[in-house]
């Protein structure tokens, strides 16, 4: 039994995956209400998988991706979902989209050109990710119960832009140096 336990975070992370479209359709659907349960499910499973990964050493490399794939695609349909409605500016989601869009194809060009990619996220952007929660979580709680003031959605949608900035500039001058220094060393 225990053997099978330790693919329990990835199960998890499935269960988020299928998470999305549900999500996706309650914005789309203006039950704003069921989208913000659904997606404050999700990120409690977020928690819960990483948890469960660091306490029992139920981590692997499919693990990280799983995570990692989970957390975007909920995160990029909500902003979408959000901007579709009116209510996030087509910037900022636009912005999102391309970070990731870079720190994917920059990972699958280099775990094919240099070396294995092991997902680790920098610090800024574990900020993003986690400010990006907040916005769409936020946006869905003024859809639904109407209590969060412009201000705080405006201050959060700009924190969200210098971040993406921020860490997308980080991830791709990281890791252009690595791969910089890898071919310097000859790995190549």
């Amino acid at each position: 039994m225990k053997r099978y336990l330790r693919h329990l975070p990835n199960v998890i992370s499935v269960c988020r995956i299928v998470l999305v479209g549900p999500v996706a359709w309650a914005v789309l659907e203006g039950r704003y209400t069921l989208a913000f349960w659904l997606f404050v499910t999700a990120g409690a499973s977020d928690g819960l998988d990483g948890f469960l990964a660091k306490r029992f050493g139920w981590s692997s490399r499919i693990g990280g991706i799983l995570d990692a794939l989970a957390d975007k695609l909920l995160l990029v349909t909500t902003f979408l979902c959000l901007w579709w409605i009116g209510l996030f500016p087509w910037w900022l989601v636009l912005a999102v989209f391309a970070r990731d869009l870079v720190i994917v194809i920059g990972a699958i060009v280099y775990n094919y050109r240099i070396e294995a990619v092991e997902p680790e996220p920098s610090l800024m952007s574990k900020l993003n990710t986690f400010l990006q929660i907040a916005l769409a979580a936020l946006g869905m709680v003024r859809l639904g119960f109407d209590t969060v003031p412009d201000w705080a959605i405006d201050g959060l949608v700009w924190a969200v832009m210098i971040t993406v900035v921020l860490s997308g500039t980080g991830y791709v001058r990281e890791w252009s140096r690595r791969a910089r220094d890898r071919g310097h060393h000859g790995h190549v």
